[in-house]
């Protein structure tokens, strides 16, 4: 079964190791992508990306494990099957629970930071 493929930029590779400079801005300034996914680096068995996102995802979910989402500017919702959106605005976070279907979304540039463990595919599961 082959991998289903999404229209969003998704890069997984560790962008920095351990003792380096994360320069966020400079990597929001050179996007040109609509929805665009970098790993930036590792913390133990987590991963922190960088999401720089205009436009809506698909509905998914992660069924072990749970995934944090940070937003730096703009305004990130988060649609959750059978509850609420929730409405991120700059500094503020929230955690999807592991098992919940959601599908993030930007009315506008919005960036946001990610943290999830290190093997989570950021699609959802199939």
């Amino acid at each position: 079964m082959s991998a289903k493929k999404y229209p969003y930029v998704t890069h997984m590779n560790l962008l920095y190791g351990c003792s380096q400079l994360i320069d966020v801005q400079a990597l929001v300034e050179k996007c040109t992508d609509r929805w665009y996914n970098q790993t930036l680096c590792e913390v133990n068995d987590s991963v922190v990306r960088l999401g720089i996102l205009q436009g809506e995802y698909h509905w998914h979910k992660h069924e072990k494990e749970d995934e944090f989402f940070f937003t730096l500017e703009g305004k990130l919702i988060i649609d959750i099957e059978g509850a609420a959106s929730v409405e991120l605005y700059p500094w503020q976070g929230y955690v999807v629970p592991k098992g919940v279907v959601h599908k993030p979304r930007a009315p506008l540039k919005t960036v946001v930071l990610m943290v999830e463990s290190t093997g989570i595919m950021p699609t959802g599961d199939a």
